[in-house]
């Protein structure tokens, strides 16, 4: 559920946090921001799908809403025939969902508490299932999969399900050349003066777009994945490599990342991407843009490795290198590089 609002941080209930900390909380205090996510049909339908689907699991069962956010998620456990839901969010939003759970006629089967995972009291000792929309752009930028991962140690029963429990990040090339020169090469002659300087801090931004199936010139490849019931916070940093197999002859301007989510718990299984080849979700792909222009060639290989870890600073922020290698026996056209991104 990350956001890129911008708005002010202004409530008395984020004071004495980091600011950056208060601006991701408060960010979700934003209207606009639950209308992106609700409106999002792959979201919202896979998690829909994932519970009124598996009515056997959800019966008669406790369980934790971690971000609860408007109380989505929450309602379609009731409704599942959940014994009772507890949702969890540090937003103010918890006001509005509050209300929505009353019109709703669902105000004795969910429990709404406002304030941090790790600080509230919840009515119950342990919960039967953890259900939480988690993810961020590139899976992990202000993503709560830390905060979900404490309620997982500290509530969650043995034996317990987590909803979803699986993700995987992808990485391909594309070719972008248009584009990257309108992001990228805009900087080099602003209005007659030569801007580089703003050419470096735009390199080392990844940018969230959709991009074009047909931009797409490797092989995805799954770089890593996690699952919610063993994974650790230790490993939301990693250092990975990735072989990329060129599927035809073409540039390669930069690397995308996507990722998949699986619950694996339902009678039917179910997944959601977030790549180029489905439908749009609002997490879209992670685009970071190469120094090189790469020349390719069907069958040639891009080697690299890929390291993520969160800022020491501002731990919701990532600190993300990639290598690349391209390998051909074209002396011409060898080339590799490093790139260096903050998100």
């Amino acid at each position: 559920m990350a956001s890129n609002s911008n708005g002010p941080v202004s409530d008395d209930r984020f004071k004495g946090m980091a600011h950056s900390e208060a601006h991701y909380f408060n960010s979700y205090n934003h209207h606009g921001i639950h209308e992106e996510m609700l409106k999002d049909e792959v979201r919202t339908k896979s998690y829909r799908d994932s519970i009124y689907q598996n009515q056997h699991l959800f019966k008669d069962k406790i369980v934790l809403d971690v971000g609860c956010g408007t109380a989505i998620l929450s309602m379609f456990a009731v409704r599942a025939g959940a014994k009772h839901v507890i949702g969890v969010d540090m937003s103010t939003i918890i006001d509005k969902a509050k209300e929505i759970v009353a019109i709703n006629g669902m105000s004795d089967k969910i429990t709404l508490l406002q304030g941090k995972m790790e600080e509230v009291e919840l009515p119950f000792p342990k919960v039967d299932i953890i259900i939480s929309e988690w993810m961020g752009y590139f899976l992990l930028y202000e993503s709560m999969l830390d905060t979900v991962l404490y309620a997982r140690d500290t509530y969650l029963n043995p034996g317990g399900l987590i909803f979803p429990d699986k993700a995987t990040i992808f990485m391909a090339g594309i070719e972008d050349g248009d584009y990257k020169e309108e992001k990228i090469g805009f900087w080099d002659n602003v209005w007659g003066f030569d801007y580089t300087p703003m050419k470096k801090t735009a390199m080392t931004e990844p940018l969230v777009d959709t991009v074009d199936m047909k931009a797409v010139v490797t092989d995805p490849v799954p770089i890593v994945t996690l699952d919610l019931y063993t994974v650790k916070t230790s490993d939301l940093a990693f250092k990975v490599p990735y072989t990329l197999q060129v599927r035809r002859d073409d540039f390669v301007h930069a690397l995308i990342a996507w990722f998949d989510i699986e619950f694996s718990a339902c009678h039917k299984p179910i997944k959601f991407s977030t790549g180029p080849h489905t439908k749009y979700t609002h997490w879209k792909q992670t685009v970071f843009y190469l120094d090189n222009v790469l020349t390719v060639q069907t069958g040639e290989q891009i080697t690299g490795v890929l390291e993520n870890k969160p800022n020491e600073r501002n731990p919701r922020d990532l600190d993300i290198s990639v290598s690349y290698k391209l390998g051909t026996d074209d002396l011409m056209r060898m080339a590799s590089g490093q790139g260096e991104y903050r998100m």
